[in-house]
């Protein structure tokens, strides 16, 4: 580790000034080198998670390692080739949130975004006082700031984000990296390796091994200027605080961190989805209930942005019918191996005191069986449900009071933020016909500006936001004593500054369904057309991903 610090010292220099042309270069041998590893990553992901082959379970594998990889990774090309044209990234359209901010399109932003996925867009709203040109600061201002190297803590659940957390502070930043590499997917590391040796050869990136011993000796080296962590708030607590007791909780009311650099973090977070009352079709509902069920069951529920709060409303009398097309969706769902460390204990104890609704009683040695804690009391002050993320396989129901769809809106927006932790991610479902009601169309964009959660998506799971190119963090409002969701933004490939939130938007249904959805059959096929599609950048490369999408 001093050996790769003291490279990436000398490298730091050289990388601060390294002109775009290069840096062009550098993004590009990335692209190339981690299409190159999309195949062997997916299989030994595959077998360390238990993931029998051939099966749509791969298919999770192919989109949130290599297919989101790749997509940011072509964005990030996009972004420099901008740069170096016109002095900065290019954005789409502005326009004004409803409390009188700038919000930004930043999605599609471009001919392959909006064919890979037609139906979706993204807008970004910023600060107030801030503005849509003031991005992009590091080239902005001719490679501003001194040499700095990053000590990348990586995540162990998805695949992306350790080389995605990388990129981002290597091309948003001017930034070198010292990545080491979570014990739970360390078997990334030397593919890794193998996909960045250009930027590793050239001291820009070094990659290392080990576990919170290791960690905490690169987080006080004298060579690390800053730290990025993906992970929980508890390991972040422990790095800025130091060790869970007394003496931590004294520094955190003291306002007395043990560790003066600078620290972002992503971090974990209770993810709602709140489904506003209204007069949904069946077959609305059953495509939501599906795609609900599918924000769960994805990566055996071992994502931070997972669905894991469900709120309606008392009087919605459609409720019932989408609960049981929930529970239905997940019965259908194979059964996951449970393999990141320490979820069977946190089921157990969530569980322990609930009634429970199982989806899949018969879940095997090794795997959790989905399950629903349904009709929680929103009042209760002791409800561990509202205040500890499971990170398992657990989806929790409550339904606050009011039955009309404005009243709905501002009681979840209220118990949402006062009550439920974490700021990460939150989806808002509304039937198309309540929005035709004038006050139901403004207390909705309301709710959109209101809700603390750096992204807030509308109809559609917000996890999407991870993986688009959009700024993806905790909402700005937290502090280093109260950490929730984490600090800072990664991805961003426009390379916004003053960034509150991300909000996307979505149609109630579409066709084909997500590839999101609990049901989708054939994800297996469509994953390495993706990668082919993004790795390429041709648009020529979509009939072979849309094939296996249209059956899904």
């Amino acid at each position: 580790m001093d050996a790769a610090l003291a490279r990436l010292q000398e490298g730091a220099a050289a990388f601060v000034r390294l002109p775009i042309t290069q840096r062009i270069a550098l993004v590009e041998s990335m692209r190339r080198g981690y299409a190159g590893i999309a195949k062997p990553s997916v299989h030994l992901a595959c077998l360390a998670k238990r993931i029998p082959l051939g099966t749509p379970a791969e298919g999770e594998e192919w989109l949130s390692g290599p297919v989101i990889t790749l997509t940011l990774l072509r964005q990030w090309h996009d972004a420099l080739r901008a740069i170096a044209r016109t002095g900065s990234t290019r954005v789409g359209g502005l326009r004004e949130t409803i409390d009188s901010r700038v919000s930004v399109r930043v999605y599609p932003g471009g001919a392959l975004d909006w064919a890979v996925f037609p139906s979706l867009r993204a807008e970004v709203h910023l600060r107030r006082g801030a503005a849509a040109d003031q991005r992009a600061s590091f080239y902005r201002d001719g490679h501003a700031g001194r040499p700095a190297c990053v000590l990348v803590l990586g995540a162990g659940n998805v695949n992306a984000i350790p080389p995605l957390d990388v990129a981002t502070k290597l091309f948003n930043e001017g930034k070198v990296c010292i990545l080491k590499m979570h014990p739970v997917n360390a078997y990334l590391g030397p593919l890794l390796e193998q996909a960045f040796e250009h930027a590793i050869r050239q001291r820009f990136l070094a990659i290392v091994y080990g576990g919170a011993e290791e960690g905490a000796y690169l987080a006080a080296h004298p060579a690390v200027d800053e730290i990025h962590i993906t992970g929980s708030d508890r390991t972040y607590e422990a790095l800025v605080f130091g060790p869970p007791g007394p003496e931590q909780e004294l520094r955190k009311a003291q306002r007395r961190p043990v560790l003066s650099k600078p620290v972002t973090a992503e971090l974990g977070s209770i993810s709602p989805v709140i489904v506003v009352p209204g007069d949904y079709r069946p077959r609305q509902l059953q495509w939501q209930a599906d795609h609900i069920a599918g924000g769960v069951t994805n990566n055996a529920s071992f994502n931070c942005n997972a669905n894991k709060l469900l709120v309606t409303a008392r009087g919605f009398g459609q409720g019932p019918e989408l609960l049981r097309g929930i529970e239905a969706a997940l019965a259908r769902t194979p059964v996951r191996q449970a393999y990141y460390p320490g979820s069977e204990e946190r089921w157990r104890e969530l569980t322990a005191r609930h009634r429970t609704v199982t989806a899949s009683p018969g879940a095997a040695d090794g795997a959790l069986p989905w399950t629903l804690l349904p009709d929680l009391d929103p009042a209760a002050d002791d409800e561990v449900a509202f205040r500890r993320e499971p990170f398992c396989a657990i989806l929790s129901h409550t339904s606050l009071p009011a039955d009309d769809p404005v009243a709905f809106l501002e009681q979840a927006v209220r118990f949402l933020n006062e009550r439920v932790w974490g700021t990460l991610s939150a989806t808002v479902v509304v039937s198309p016909r309540s929005l035709r009601d004038p006050r139901v169309a403004v207390a909705l964009e309301q709710a959109l500006v209101d809700l603390r959660y750096g992204t807030v998506s509308l109809n559609l799971w917000a996890a999407w936001g991870f993986g688009i190119g959009t700024p993806w963090g905790g909402h700005p409002s937290t502090s280093a004593a109260d950490i929730q969701s984490g600090a800072g933004f990664v991805h961003n490939t426009a390379m916004l500054e003053g960034v509150e939130k991300t909000v996307l938007r979505h149609p109630l249904t579409t066709f084909p369904k997500p590839v999101t959805s609990a049901s989708h059959r054939t994800l297996h096929h469509v994953g390495p057309p993706l990668v082919a599609l993004q790795a390429s950048g041709s648009i020529l490369r979509l009939p072979a991903a849309a094939g296996p999408a249209l059956v899904g």
